[in-house]
């Protein structure tokens, strides 16, 4: 079977694949390569979720690449206007080209003999099988399945007459106006939807088993409003970015040293913004601490505000059983609806449902241990990006891209073929994931680990990161160089 050859092939034209790629035209211009996309188009989350108020959950200036200003006046945005930003990115860049769409790609092998993969996709417009082979392989494809979401099994649900719906698959002519609504859900995807379904429902009633952290911020930004009206984007832009970088940061190492003091702060916070005499511990005072999940941000307050003014409420309890008329609780409480909305999470997949081998033997990824958060264990010419759970993703999306760039060229310069992440020699291994949301407690024993310190452990600090990523050395104890020949069965456990 005939195949194309790139010097770098991309999994994903998402947000993290289109940066990539945009990396490797800035640094490593000789490179050849090119992008498979499982879907018809450009944009990956911000394409594939489409329901109500679809939004950003941290502001555009980390969110945003590195080498590309946000200039959209709002600092948390629309999916709309993310997906623009990412396909006019790819334009300026010359990516679209380079774009195959329709390939799923479902295994790579790895030839240390040739120091080549050979990458089989299929194609899901023709029913082809196509053959890539390339000598680096860039997963960005995220850590999520794209062709369901999380739905618990609801007793009784058979019953139910109205319309369930997971935000996932949102249904272009769903019509919700005038209707009670009941979403089931705590987290990001239900603290957007509700505001948003509020504006045109009767009633909107988020239904949580238990409560979540919730911060209001701005969806402006008044530092980057003012510095705008006097610096030129690309000055303005990095300042923004590094001030909310740093603030992010700091916010993260108080939760983490001082979680009393945070949760007091939040609540008083919520306190503030919610009707007199509200029950503000039962139903915005999580068990956890702050950062044990990911903490769900509010653009200008929507959801308290929706709240106070009585379009929507927020029930803590758990499902008994649907009805005929909605939704019976635990308590015995039921919930009249008329739509019901699952925001009940995601099912992770690891590299996009693909599988790997290397010279022969099956690469087990839970036994593999990340390097620097970007490389497997005993996997060569391979990385795959994962991006920070208490921050943008795009912050460590552009580091890894820009290491990858670094790793390329080192390459070159030495006259060498490969490089293969070692793992540690010894200590404690942990879930490369450190959430203790339920989508990952769900799948995260299928996923790689990390080790107890650097190169193998994710501190969760961009500040560090950067200095490891951008600036530190690319050979260490981690990590091992080499020409083409030698098999890697020795450093790939089946």
């Amino acid at each position: 079977m005939a195949s194309d050859h790139v010097d770098v092939l991309i999994v994903g034209a998402g947000l993290s694949g289109v940066g990539a790629a945009c990396h490797l035209r800035r640094n490593c211009p000789d490179k050849t390569y090119a992008v498979l996309e499982a879907r018809g188009a450009i944009g990956g989350t911000w394409d594939l979720f489409r329901y109500p108020g679809i939004r950003s959950d941290s502001d555009m200036f980390t969110l945003g690449y590195s080498f590309k200003p946000w200039t959209d006046p709002k600092a948390i945005a629309d999916g709309d206007s993310i997906r623009d930003y990412v396909t006019e990115t790819a334009h300026e860049y010359g990516v679209t080209g380079h774009i195959r769409f329709h390939h799923r790609v479902v295994r790579a092998e790895w030839d240390s003999a040739r120091a080549r993969w050979t990458v089989h996709a299929h194609r899901t417009d023709t029913g082809e099988t196509v053959v890539f082979t390339c000598a680096f392989l860039f997963i960005c494809a995220g850590y999520y399945r794209y062709d369901s979401g999380y739905t618990p099994t609801f007793p009784g649900i058979e019953r139910y007459p109205g319309q369930v719906v997971h935000p996932q698959h949102w249904p272009a002519d769903l019509d919700h106006t005038g209707k009670r609504v009941v979403v089931i859900g705590s987290g990001a995807t239900a603290v957007t939807l509700v505001p948003a379904l509020a504006q045109r429902a009767a009633h909107v009633t988020m239904l949580q088993r238990s409560p979540t952290y919730i911060m209001a911020l701005p969806s402006r930004d008044v530092v980057a409003d003012a510095l705008r009206r006097w610096l030129p984007a690309k000055a303005a832009y990095p300042v923004v970015r590094w001030k909310n970088v740093l603030l992010a940061t700091a916010n993260f190492q108080l939760s983490r040293r001082a979680p009393g003091l945070v949760k007091k702060l939040l609540r008083r916070a919520a306190k503030g913004r919610l009707p007199a005499g509200y029950d503000v511990d039962r139903h915005f005072s999580p068990r956890y601490n702050p950062w044990d999940q990911r903490l769900c941000i509010v653009p200008d307050g929507d959801l308290f505000t929706a709240v106070r003014h009585g379009r929507a409420s927020v029930v803590t309890d758990t499902v008994d059983t649907f009805t005929e008329r909605g939704v019976r609780l635990t308590s015995g409480t039921e919930l009249a609806a008329d739509v019901v909305v699952t925001a009940t999470g995601l099912d992770l997949l690891a590299l996009g449902g693909m599988t790997l081998t290397v010279d022969g033997v099956d690469v087990d990824l839970a036994r593999t241990v990340a390097y620097k958060g970007m490389m497997l264990s005993g996997v060569p010419n391979f990385a795959l990006t994962i991006g920070y759970t208490n921050a943008s993703w795009t912050l460590k999306a552009d580091l890894v891209a820009t290491y990858v760039c670094r790793l390329l060229r080192h390459l070159d310069r030495t006259g060498q073929q490969i490089v293969t992440p070692l793992p540690p020699s010894g200590g404690p291994l942990e879930p490369i994931i450190d959430l203790s949301a339920g989508y990952v407690l769900r799948s995260v024993d299928a996923l790689p680990k990390q080790g107890a310190r650097a190169p193998w452990r994710l501190y969760q600090n961009y500040p560090r990161d950067v200095l490891l990523m951008r600036h530190g050395r690319l050979t260490d104890e981690g990590v091992r160089f080499s020409g083409a020949g030698a098999p890697e069965r020795s450093s790939v456990r089946a």
